[in-house]
């Protein structure tokens, strides 16, 4: 028996990277999970990736939020409920706040805050009808430095850890757990096409532990969250950053 037995969880941005990840640590722990993503390909690799877990691909654009509640409202009859959401997805773009595209930006924002915002109100009844649930919201450590080019993405990280704390506030009383996980310089595909290899160098010397964590770390956090393990804890920002904010930029 898995910590996550007879849990069902969707998990979005879950074509690959940190998404992917924590999809396959939900479902080797025992949990039922729907994977979503916009991209065909990354979502057709995830299901052969997944061989015998429990894991159902879902195409999904979170920024759509009449899609949203259709993906998350057919996955919880098919699945029988819901117990747990990890809104994950993003885009990555990197650009000087005075020069940056106003389309991309509103893209980062539609997908990154609005498309965590749809899940939540999609998920809600689900979790309330259980009588308990956890949510885990992904933030970063670029809330707590400041990193060149990042302005956009910063800001939406910045606007889940309060939208966090205002979840976890309000939904406490229904026995509904909300969490983020804040990681810190993870080599993803995703981040792979916005930090170079010397960034990547940089980064780890940073850290008090010289390395940098992996996406299957980020995966192992969010199974204790999602468990009965972390029965009291909520609001929470979690860092996994090998102690990079500890040192600063």
């Amino acid at each position: 028996m898995g910590r996550l037995s007879g849990k069902t969880a969707f998990v979005t941005g879950a074509g690959g990277g940190i998404g992917r990840a924590i999809a396959f640590s939900l479902a080797r722990e025992g949990a039922t999970v729907a994977a979503a993503d916009i991209n065909d390909q990354l979502l057709s690799e995830t299901a052969e990736l997944a061989g015998d877990l429990a894991i159902t691909a879902v195409k999904c654009d979170v920024a759509n939020r009449t899609e949203v509640f259709s993906k998350i409202d057919g996955f919880a009859r098919q699945a029988g409920g819901l117990d747990i959401l990890v809104n994950n997805a993003v885009m990555f773009h990197y650009a000087p706040l005075v020069d940056f595209d106003p389309q991309i930006a509103s893209r980062m924002l539609d997908i990154g805050l609005k498309g965590t915002y749809w899940c939540f109100q999609a998920a809600t009844p689900h979790l309330k009808a259980r009588g308990r649930g956890s949510i885990i919201n992904l933030s970063s450590i670029a809330v707590s430095m400041s990193i060149p080019n990042a302005s956009v993405y910063t800001s939406i990280k910045g606007g889940i850890d309060a939208l966090t704390r205002q979840q976890a506030a309000e939904l406490g009383p229904l026995g509904i757990r909300v969490n983020a996980l804040a990681p810190g310089s993870v080599p993803t595909p995703g981040a792979n096409s916005v930090i170079t290899a010397e960034g990547w160098k940089s980064r780890a010397q940073k850290s008090v532990l010289r390395y940098l964590p992996s996406a299957e770390e980020i995966g192992d956090a969010a199974v204790f969250l999602a468990s009965d393990e972390a029965a009291s804890i909520t609001g929470v920002t979690l860092k996994i950053d090998a102690g990079m904010t500890i040192t600063g930029p």
